[in-house]
């Protein structure tokens, strides 16, 4: 098995760093907020070990990738391109796409959108939703002494400000705390007085995170700041509106999605719900399964059980594309 690469490459009129391992049919990692390239560190050897060329880049706004200074660079249709743009500069036809939290968002979006590109997704802790029928931040709630915590990120300042105060103390509060041992649910209501980090205890580091692994995202927030990632909720009104194209839009390629059944986002009202509808949307889901014991960063948290579930998922997406030949 070839040795982790990593490499900046040109794409969608941005340079991106990626890291990739392996070869054959490609698979396409995105990861989400809190996260970089790393939160794929457990799967990529395991697909690669598999057969497969595992791709895993810094999205926009993250890590060494670059960090376009308008808010409205953000949108899903940026990234979205972001994606195939990566797939066109490294001559790659198709790929299955990958992702957690908004790296699930990205990848249903890429697949909806292209699935001549994308012919399989595997979507962790976000479940593919129908479009909502007003804008998120009319959604969310909000009061004079607390908004949800959406909302509250997508404020100018105020939380970039609190969230880059002590980077290594806002990583490991939150990871810990939106992870399966964690005790307080970070992504629900903020207080607008003390903010998102003030609740959330101070403890030892989960099973699944070292302090080695803690530092190299430290290492990589220190470096780019929050303001790209917070930019991704700064355009959730706006991708509502650009995506009315899409409603009611059915996935026409395979899926597969999974969540921590202590994941906090689950945690929503009516998301249960939504992920008992998934099938209406996606009707190529293949499996749809909550793990015990597990928060929102699932592909960390239970690394064996994620790989397992990923290599099966793309041997059978392969198998059928062979077959169809």
């Amino acid at each position: 098995m070839s040795a982790l690469q990593h490499r900046l490459i040109a794409a969608n009129g941005i340079q991106m760093h990626v890291a990739e391992q392996g070869g054959g049919p490609a698979v396409l990692f995105c990861h989400g907020f809190l996260e970089t390239w790393y939160a794929w560190r457990h799967q990529l050897p395991a697909l690669a070990g598999a057969g497969f060329r595992a791709i895993a880049p810094d999205m926009r706004g993250y890590g060494q990738t670059d960090r376009p200074a308008g808010a409205d660079q953000y949108s899903v249709w940026h990234l979205v391109g972001d994606m195939v743009g990566l797939l066109d500069a490294l001559d790659i036809e198709r790929a299955i796409i990958v992702g957690n939290d908004w790296g699930a968002t990205v990848a249903w979006q890429a697949a909806l959108l292209r699935p001549d590109r994308f012919h399989a997704v595997a979507a962790f802790g976000v479940p593919l939703m129908g479009r909502a029928p007003m804008p998120p931040s009319q959604l969310f709630p909000q009061n004079e002494q607390a908004l949800f915590y959406t909302l509250y990120l997508q404020q100018q300042d105020g939380p970039q400000a609190e969230l880059e105060r002590d980077v290594r103390e806002t990583l490991g509060k939150l990871l810990l705390s939106a992870s399966g041992e964690g005790a307080v649910n970070p992504f629900s209501m903020v207080a607008r007085l003390s903010g998102m980090l003030a609740p959330l205890p101070s403890a030892a580091l989960p099973a699944w995170l070292s302090e080695a692994d803690l530092q190299v995202y430290v290492d990589a927030y220190a470096r780019s700041g929050f303001g790209g990632a917070l930019n991704y909720y700064r355009n959730l009104d706006r991708n509502w509106e650009l995506q009315a194209a899409l409603s009611g839009m059915q996935l026409a390629v395979p899926a597969l999605f999974m969540a921590g059944e202590r994941d906090p986002g689950l945690q929503m009202p009516g998301m249960s719900d939504i992920i008992d509808a998934m099938i209406q949307l996606a009707p190529g889901l293949v499996r749809s399964e909550l793990v015990a014991d597990c928060g929102h960063w699932i592909q960390q948290e239970q690394p064996a059980l994620v790989n397992a579930a990923l290599v099966a998922f793309a041997n059978s997406v392969e198998a059928k594309t062979i077959g169809a030949k």
